[in-house]
């Protein structure tokens, strides 16, 4: 049952702070939405989480484990940008998902892949950016995972493909799970977050129910964003 504790996190990269003293409780059965501008510290948070970055100070436990090869096991991380080999093609990029995750369903990601209309033979790199972003995610959330890490993953693709997107995220975690998906792009995801994280400069501004935003404040999250951070 996935449960997420952060506290005092810290990440410095020389004089630069990226996250300052972040505390955020993060519970199973919740789609939550990590919200704040480009630069606000979003991405060095995930990779903390995903056991990619180191903290300077302060500690993450995902179900009272640090970030490490046993949260592996249960955490799927989307990264912002392609890490898979451009030379494999998806039917290999399935393999390779089989064979490091336990967790990975086939049937399901064959499934999505077929919604998706992708060409199981060709590799990525004759795929177009968006239709790489759309592998990515059929094979992360492909995994029965208790933790999905979601960087940005509607950034490079059309209207259409995110309502799809959204549809696949909320119909491929189970109640035990924790989804949180970063991005700006609130309007288009915001009928489905359960939980809203405002991040400012490195630091948490906000962390409320989203329908506790709205009944407050009478404005949608997207509003209120573009009030929290306006330029």
């Amino acid at each position: 049952m996935a449960r997420i504790e952060i506290n005092h996190l810290t990440k410095q990269f020389g004089s630069l702070t990226a996250l300052d003293s972040v505390a955020l409780q993060l519970e199973k059965g919740q789609i939550v939405g990590l919200l704040g501008p480009n630069g606000s510290g979003k991405t060095t948070l995930l990779k903390i989480m995903n056991g990619l970055l180191t903290p300077t100070a302060g500690s993450v436990k995902i179900n009272g484990m640090d970030p490490g090869v046993e949260t592996k096991k249960v955490v799927a991380y989307l990264p912002d940008r392609n890490a898979l080999p451009d030379y494999m093609n998806t039917k290999q990029l399935m393999d390779l998902y089989e064979d490091f995750f336990v967790d990975f369903n086939r049937s399901k990601a064959v499934k999505m892949v077929k919604d998706l209309g992708l060409d199981i033979n060709q590799p990525m790199k004759k795929m177009s950016k968006g239709t790489k972003e759309k592998l990515q995610l059929c094979l992360v959330m492909a995994r029965d995972a208790q933790v999905y890490l979601l960087d940005e993953p509607i950034g490079g693709v059309d209207p259409a493909t995110r309502d799809y997107i959204l549809r696949t995220i909320i119909s491929n975690y189970n109640e035990d799970a924790v989804v949180i998906i970063s991005t700006h792009l609130i309007s288009d995801i915001e009928s489905v977050l359960d939980d809203v994280v405002f991040l400012k400069e490195g630091r948490v501004v906000l962390h409320k129910q989203a329908e506790e935003i709205r009944e407050e404040t009478g404005e949608s999250v997207d509003k209120l964003f573009r009030e929290v951070f306006r330029c």
